[in-house]
């Protein structure tokens, strides 16, 4: 199936922040980029793209694109691109005429779970099915005077406009058509004078041959300004937090490292170039316990929690970036019970030499058996949780809690404290973990 994107507009009240829609970037990339990420995102890999004004300069980018990005892209030019909407999808008639296909806009973000759903709708020949959202009460991110509205009986379309009432949808912008919509632009523009999309629903709607698929409570948002911009930026921040997170990712180290992936954003760091980086971080704090005085001690803690915020990160940035694969989240696994390791081997050599002697590397090594056992049982406990009870908040222990242990234990200089309190810590959850899945299996 192909996936039709119009992004022949102007963009007019965008034009503060860049000359053309579909390039203005959205927290690292490109609006145009970020639909096709979507549906790529949900198997999509052939794109007919219509583009219009600046049309050469969005093409030239398109073209760099589909090789790095594995997909195949069909340009339709639409020069009367001032016209509605509907003309430039008639312009791609003869890529799409044979077949089914999805359409999207440029200028809307929308939940990938509404195409993976859309695209698997039943539909006729005759028929267009568009993605409606009937929350129309609760949904705050609508602006109400510029959204498109929808009166729906029975899951098919009654009406359909701006202007329009009554109305119990909104129409998202996401439609999944038959070849049926063709001669529908045709009749709307021959008899009505109307290029509009909503002008060739409402002739479809005339033969009871415009459906709706109810999106329920997924996200949608059309960005038409500056406004919408943010509101998009505020809910994507948002949703970087993950329900794996335990209490200190949640509420110290998350605000923080969104913070800063938001301005990484603006570079070309990669996700797992951030892991290195974090590991850098925390090796260099465990090397600074190693020198053997109190304010090495200090300094090491402040390293040890900037490693652990900074570890969310890569995250953070692939998933806002469509970068993320099961390689960087196993090389950051990976780093991580490294850097670990020379924490825990650090904190037992300070202990040492301050006195604690022999226990401090027993102690140690309970501590390191006790971490390590507490991230190695994490996946299958984690999605045991979500299987069980993905309806409610769990409880979460891991690395963002013992690191920060660790900050507190080296900055009041209770090494040997925190020690002994991690290897209790971590054991003893990891034996709650066994229990719980034995219990639940």
């Amino acid at each position: 199936m192909k996936f039709l994107i119009i992004a022949a507009g102007q963009g007019s009240r965008l034009s503060q922040i860049g000359d053309s829609k579909p390039l203005i970037p959205l927290l690292g990339l490109p609006l145009i980029e970020r639909t096709i990420l979507t549906a790529q995102k949900c198997g999509f890999s052939d794109f007919c793209i219509v583009t219009g004004y600046n049309g050469k300069k969005v093409r030239l980018f398109l073209d760099q694109l589909a090789p790095r990005r594995n997909i195949k892209i069909t340009h339709v030019i639409n020069e009367e691109w001032e016209k509605g909407n509907a003309l430039s999808i008639l312009k791609a008639k003869h890529v799409l005429e044979d077949n089914n296909f999805l359409l999207a806009m440029t200028d809307h973000l929308f939940d990938d779970q509404i195409l993976l759903s859309l695209k698997s709708e039943p539909i006729k020949g005759d028929e267009v099915i568009l993605a409606a959202d009937f929350k129309i009460t609760s949904n705050n991110l609508v602006d109400i005077d510029d959204v498109t509205k929808v009166s729906v009986k029975d899951g098919h379309i009654i009406d359909i406009g701006k202007t329009i009432a009554p109305y119990n949808a909104f129409d998202t912008g996401t439609f999944l058509c038959s070849s049926a919509i063709f001669p529908a632009i045709e009749k709307s523009m021959l008899e009505n004078d109307d290029s509009s999309l909503s002008g060739a629903i409402k002739i479809l709607a005339e033969k009871n041959q415009a459906k709706t698929f109810d999106i329920q409570d997924k996200f949608w948002l059309d960005l038409d300004d500056e406004k919408a911009f943010k509101k998009a930026e505020q809910y994507m921040m948002h949703q970087l937090k993950k329900a794996s997170d335990g209490p200190v990712s949640r509420y110290l180290n998350r605000p923080i490292s969104t913070r800063i992936s938001k301005l990484l954003l603006k570079t070309d760091i990669t996700p797992n170039q951030i892991s290195f980086l974090s590991f850098l971080i925390a090796v260099a704090g465990a090397g600074f316990l190693f020198l053997g005085n109190i304010t090495c001690l200090i300094v090491s803690g402040i390293l040890v929690q900037i490693a652990s915020i900074v570890d969310g990160c890569d995250g953070e940035i692939a998933r806002l970036k469509y970068q993320e694969s099961n390689y960087g989240a196993w090389f950051d696994a990976c780093l991580d019970r490294y850097a670990d390791a020379f924490i825990f081997f650090g904190l037992s050599y300070y202990a040492f030499f301050s006195g604690a002697g022999i226990w401090a590397w027993n102690i140690g090594f309970l501590a390191m058996i006790g971490s390590f056992m507490n991230s190695y049982t994490a996946d299958k406990y984690d999605g045991l949780m979500k299987a069980k009870f993905s309806t409610r908040k769990t409880f979460r222990m891991g690395r963002d809690v013992r690191m920060f242990i660790i900050f507190i234990g080296t900055i009041t200089n209770q090494v040997m404290f925190v020690l002994g309190f991690i290897a209790l810590l971590m054991n003893v959850e990891t034996a709650r973990r066994i229990v719980i899945c034995s219990k639940n299996e």
